[in-house]
């Protein structure tokens, strides 16, 4: 009985034994076929995934900017920066310095200093140019690596600053057509992805295309409406004018007004954008583009042809002109009532000729505040230009509602209301063609691209358009200002506003200087307008004596550079 129970508990024994050695060898072969499917089969898809760690890009550059004219602007250069992998390390501090210092242009002791304070990668020097990083590719360091990297370059230096802008890769930050135009400057049709080794080496398989691999891909190439020649004319003659008369700002826009396209937009303060980090927040600052100023009487060209849209004048009106009114606690007053006290009843050619705030304060008034208000508009006052540049103000206009009759003739002679110079010489350019208004833009536009970023507005009949054209061309033509040409009949109208101050209400005793005119007045080819705020040396402040030579120079040589013919000589004869 003894004996049957000890034969069961072995059997017993061996039974576990066995279930135990099963159960073992289905574990076993449960790991074989995990092991078997992880890493052949690969279910997990580490491979996959090993491989895709070891994917980048291509390195990608970023498109030029380039002039009408093809002149470069803005490119990519290449350049890198150098590092050292402590865990790598093959060679002491003082041998590697040995090896690179002559490479690189570090001193040894400086060299070893850097290597020895630094973790486990090391920065031993940014910014290295292509020919340098070869070289140190061939001296087979295993502990050293180059990191490639574009920089951005701004071949002309100064020379369109406030256009282009400037680029930070590192800080993806970005002003002027640099910003507005990120996305075709970045765009890039076919990315291509390559595997590398730790170091950035490529590897290359069946599959990778050598050329293709090896090739850095480049954005699209954005071309400007601006002419280099005529920038350079702008911004030399704004400069001059800046140091003579010690002026705070100016700025000069040159501008096509059939198309919008513009030509040449000199900005002072200006700055460099290859060392834009060094400079001012001021400079940086394209502020014909945020600031807004009283346009004064450059202005009574829109208030005339609002008059003439609105049916309250026609050309051959006569106006009365005292020489002075007064609208409650407000006075009127022209700039040479001391000399011409009373002018009577005078016509629009003088009006324009001798800058009447009188007689423009009476067409204004001639119109009820809405009237004038939708001219006003149409004309894009108060209103966003879109211009391609980011950062544009909309200016400053009342709505009609809120004008007294103080405030509605004061808006007659360019006080009532605050512009920025874009705004202003856009106004303008609807009167030089045939009353259309078409947005400016620095960006050359394919004609599919202008569908969607140009716009073209009727602010006033063609026939207002030619006739305020005429009226302005012989007030010029009568008068002996600068911008009274020899060979060109243009049509414009100088303009001086007082400065309002800066943290309270009133004017400084700051003066704006402005004059704007475009020519030939019959075709109008260019639209120039040029500002200069606060002139504090030279003479006298107005826009004839401060702003009128700038125009008269820039409008020549542009005139001679765009090969225009003069249009007095055909008319005299």
């Amino acid at each position: 009985m003894k004996e049957t129970s000890e034969k069961e508990k072995i059997k017993t024994i061996e039974m576990r034994i066995k279930i135990a050695h099963v159960f073992l060898l289905g574990l076993f072969l449960i790991a074989v076929i995990y092991l078997f499917l992880l890493q052949i089969a690969d279910i997990k898809h580490y491979k996959a995934r090993a491989n895709n760690q070891r994917y980048s890009k291509s390195f990608v550059m970023r498109g030029q900017i380039v002039d009408r004219n093809g002149v470069r602007l803005a490119v990519d250069q290449v350049s890198y920066n150098i590092y050292a992998h402590r865990e790598y390390f093959d060679h002491t501090p003082e041998e590697l310095a040995e090896i690179l210092s002559p490479h690189i242009g570090i001193d040894k002791k400086t060299l070893i200093n850097t290597i020895n304070r630094g973790s486990t990668v090391i920065l031993l020097k940014k910014d290295v140019d292509r020919t340098t990083a070869e070289k140190i590719k061939k001296l087979g360091l295993r502990e050293i690596s180059l990191d490639k990297k574009n920089d951005r370059v701004y071949p002309q230096d100064e020379l369109a600053a406030h256009v282009i802008g400037y680029f930070n890769s590192d800080a993806d930050v970005a002003a002027g057509v640099e910003h507005s135009a990120k996305s075709k400057l970045e765009k890039i049709d076919n990315k291509i992805s390559v595997q590398r080794t730790p170091r950035g080496d490529i590897i290359y398989e069946s599959g990778t295309d050598p050329v293709l691999a090896a090739t850095p891909q480049i954005g699209e190439t954005v071309t400007l409406t601006i002419d280099s020649a005529i920038q350079h004319v702008c911004e030399r003659e704004l400069m001059n004018m800046i140091n003579t008369k010690q002026a705070s700002r100016g700025a000069v826009i040159v501008m096509n007004p059939r198309n919008g396209e513009i030509l040449g937009y000199a900005v002072y303060p200006r700055y460099n954008p290859n060392k834009y980090r060094k400079t001012p927040a001021a400079n940086l600052k394209n502020w014909t583009l945020t600031d807004v100023f009283p346009p004064g009487s450059t202005f009574k060209a829109l208030t005339v042809a609002a008059g003439l849209e609105s049916g309250k004048i026609k050309p051959w009106s006569k106006i009365e002109d005292t020489g002075k009114m007064k609208l409650g606690s407000w006075t009127i007053q022209n700039y040479d009532y001391h000399k011409h006290p009373n002018p009577g009843m005078i016509n629009l050619v003088y009006l324009l000729e001798h800058s009447s705030n009188v007689g423009s304060a009476n067409i204004a008034l001639m119109m009820s505040p809405i009237e004038f208000y939708n001219i006003l508009t149409k004309f894009g006052i108060g209103k966003k230009t879109g211009i391609d540049l980011a950062g544009e103000s909309s200016g400053l206009m009342p709505k009609p509602f809120q004008w007294d009759k103080s405030r509605q003739a004061s808006m007659g002679y360019g006080y009532g209301a605050s512009v920025t110079a874009i705004q202003m010489i856009s106004a303008i350019s609807a009167l030089a063609n045939d009353g259309i208004r078409v947005t400016p833009h620095v960006i050359k536009y394919s004609p599919e691209e202008e569908q969607e970023n140009i716009q073209r507005i009727q602010a006033v009949s063609p026939e207002t358009a030619r006739i305020t054209t005429m009226l302005l061309a012989k007030s010029v033509s009568n008068s002996k200002t600068y911008i009274n040409l020899d060979k060109y009949t243009v049509a414009g109208k100088t303009g001086t506003s007082k400065k309002p101050m800066e943290k309270k209400k009133g004017y400084s005793d700051a003066l704006y200087a402005s004059v704007i005119g475009y020519f030939p007045a019959n075709n109008p080819q260019l639209l120039i307008y040029v500002v200069i705020d606060s002139a504090t040396a030279g003479g006298p402040v107005w826009g004839n004596t401060v702003a009128g030579p700038v125009f008269k120079e820039v409008a020549l040589q542009s005139a001679r550079i765009l090969n225009i013919p003069p249009d007095k000589e055909i008319t005299e004869q």
